[in-house]
């Protein structure tokens, strides 16, 4: 586990989720075979572009929500990804300038940009550990993690897009639990999860490509993402699909394109305070 970036070798001959996410957005830091699997997952599911902006638009506003009216000034964001702008403590820090927050991947190439993610405000401050979410334990003994975060202060748990990567066979709902059990009451979940129930069969196909690729996923149903809540205070809307989760007000010289469908977002949300 390293604090700083490091050389590591980028697997270039098989494409990565976070690689094929930074292609849905539009970014510029994938590899060919990233784009081919990407598209393959394209051709079967069109939505997954409003997918993936989808998920980044729920992270923005749930950090907005949670820094302006619950409190919070930590966040532990793991599965951060290939940075994009704006990003986590950017969002936090445009509400409070003192925000404290402490990103965590296991991919190299992510490790190669963690610089980006390290621009703070003089009030705040960030950093990045390389850490994998399948081993909570050694991602929260990470020497950093306490440099940066008061585990006595609530935290908030930010886990976009992560959890459908993690399979029942790695015990998902453990891992989570252990992760909040370390965090104090007035810590925060805010999750959001891909789903197969607005069209099962397309995401057998998703589901498909990214196994065939050598990564395992496994989409979960409302009901069983329901379970990463399991003792928290759920915050109004609930868990509900990531576009309809307090959604920014519509302003006047808004442009008037039709709103995502379920279908194309498939992705339920939801934040939880630890009581």
């Amino acid at each position: 586990m390293s604090s700083t970036p490091a050389s590591r070798d980028i697997d270039t001959s098989r494409p990565h989720s976070a690689r094929m996410y930074d292609y849905y957005l539009g970014g510029k830091d994938h590899f060919e075979v990233d784009k081919q699997a990407a598209e393959n997952v394209a051709a079967v599911y069109p939505g997954i572009f409003v997918c993936a902006r989808e998920n980044r638009s729920f992270m923005h506003r749930a950090t907005r929500v949670l820094a302006r009216d619950y409190g919070i000034r930590q966040w532990l964001d793991i599965g951060t990804g290939i940075p994009t702008e704006p990003n986590l403590h950017q969002v936090a820090q445009a509400v409070v300038p003192d925000a404290r927050v402490v990103y965590a991947d296991n991919d190299p190439l992510v490790l190669k940009y963690a610089e980006r993610l390290m621009r703070s405000t003089v009030q705040g401050r960030t950093t990045y550990i390389e850490a994998d979410v399948k081993d909570p334990d050694s991602l929260l003994d990470a020497p950093v993690l306490s440099e940066v975060l008061n585990l006595n202060e609530p935290v908030a748990l930010s886990l976009n897009a992560l959890m459908h990567f993690i399979t029942d066979q790695q015990d998902p709902y453990g891992i989570v639990n252990r992760l909040l059990g370390a965090l104090p009451s007035g810590s925060a979940l805010a999750l959001s999860h891909c789903t197969p129930d607005f069209d099962p069969s397309t995401w057998q196909k998703v589901t498909d490509i990214y196994v065939n690729a050598g990564t395992p996923v496994q989409f979960r149903s409302r009901a069983d993402v329901a379970r990463f809540f399991d003792g928290l205070e759920l915050l109004d809307p609930g868990i509900t699909v990531g576009h309809r989760w307090r959604p920014d007000p519509v302003t006047e010289d808004a442009t008037a394109a039709e709103p995502p469908t379920d279908a194309q977002v498939s992705l339920w949300t939801g934040v939880g305070i630890k009581p």
